[in-house]
């Protein structure tokens, strides 16, 4: 066979391939929703679960990801830009920076659960915060510190040195170099990485399971004052997560309509998860568009 002949019969494999791909995702993702749609309704997205009784619903759970959620990323956002700057602008290129990629790739390769026991050894035995949101929020910013990090790094990277020399040739500092041109150049791919960052951790059962805890304490929605125990935002009260909940609820099976409320709790994470995917790809084009144009306009 001529080079020709074998250039298209690879090509039709990784087509090939690719389709496979998208339909088994897509076929899973549509069973997934035509399962659990049908028994989603305010009152099951709003309600209380239940421990015995059937029509239990995801209320708490569905606030305790969504507060956890935020918390971990107030935690992350910050030493993942610092980590990723440094790595890509101020790190010399020796082998130690080599060491630190590197131990960034193997922490990014953990299995949760793994996370989840270090999670557990440290913060909640350790340093004593139990089963705790902090405690789930600290072992979530283990998990997923080293794919922020990295995806900073790229993205900095990303940016064509030209745009450094720019700043350096009006007379800016490596700094401010670095805060008013590298970084806003590369806000597009930054934001992006961390909305999928974000909708990675969202969907996290297993680091969460010897962290946050498996259930939720009753809530007090009339006082939002951290230091109040029944408070919703207390941080050290335990919190059952939306992920941990369908795990739990199809490892005991004591509920009656066990498979409904799975069904259920898994449609609304896999939206909340598809969401949090169109989310990076919207913002991600806009702010490249918006920064863009604003170039050429300049």
């Amino acid at each position: 066979m001529t080079p020709r002949k074998w250039d298209k019969v690879a090509t039709t494999m990784l087509y090939l391939i690719s389709g496979f791909i998208i339909v088994v995702l897509a076929f899973l993702l549509l069973y997934i929703l035509i399962s659990g749609l049908p028994h989603v309704t305010w009152k099951f997205i709003t309600g209380r679960s239940s421990s015995f009784a059937a029509g239990g619903g995801i209320g708490i759970q569905l606030f305790n990801s969504l507060y956890l959620l935020i918390l971990s990323m107030l935690i992350s956002i910050p030493l993942s830009l610092g980590a990723g700057i440094y790595l890509s602008e101020y790190a010399p290129k020796n082998w130690l920076t080599d060491l630190i990629r590197n131990m960034i790739e193997i922490l990014s390769s953990l299995p949760s659960v793994v996370v989840g026991l270090f999670g557990f050894l440290v913060f909640s035995i350790n340093m004593k915060l139990g089963f705790s949101i902090l405690s789930g929020a600290l072992a979530l910013t283990v998990f997923n510190l080293p794919l922020l990090t990295r995806k900073v790094e790229d993205s900095l990277q990303a940016v064509h040195y030209t745009q450094r020399e720019a700043g350096y040739a009006l007379g800016l500092s490596r700094w401010e170099t670095v805060t008013h041109v590298v970084v806003p150049a590369a806000l597009p791919g930054i934001l992006t990485g961390m909305i999928l960052g974000a909708g990675r951790v969202f969907g996290e059962a297993a680091a969460l399971i010897y962290t946050a805890g498996q259930s939720s304490p009753p809530l007090d929605f009339s006082n939002w004052n951290p230091t109040y125990i029944a408070s919703p935002l207390n941080p050290l009260r335990s919190a059952e997560t939306l992920a941990v909940h369908i795990w739990k609820i199809n490892s005991e099976g004591i509920i009656p309509d066990a498979s409904a409320v799975s069904a259920g709790s898994s449609a609304i994470l896999i939206l909340f998860v598809l969401l949090f995917n169109f989310a990076a790809r919207y913002f991600g084009n806009k702010l490249y568009r918006h920064l863009t144009g604003a170039r050429e306009r300049g």
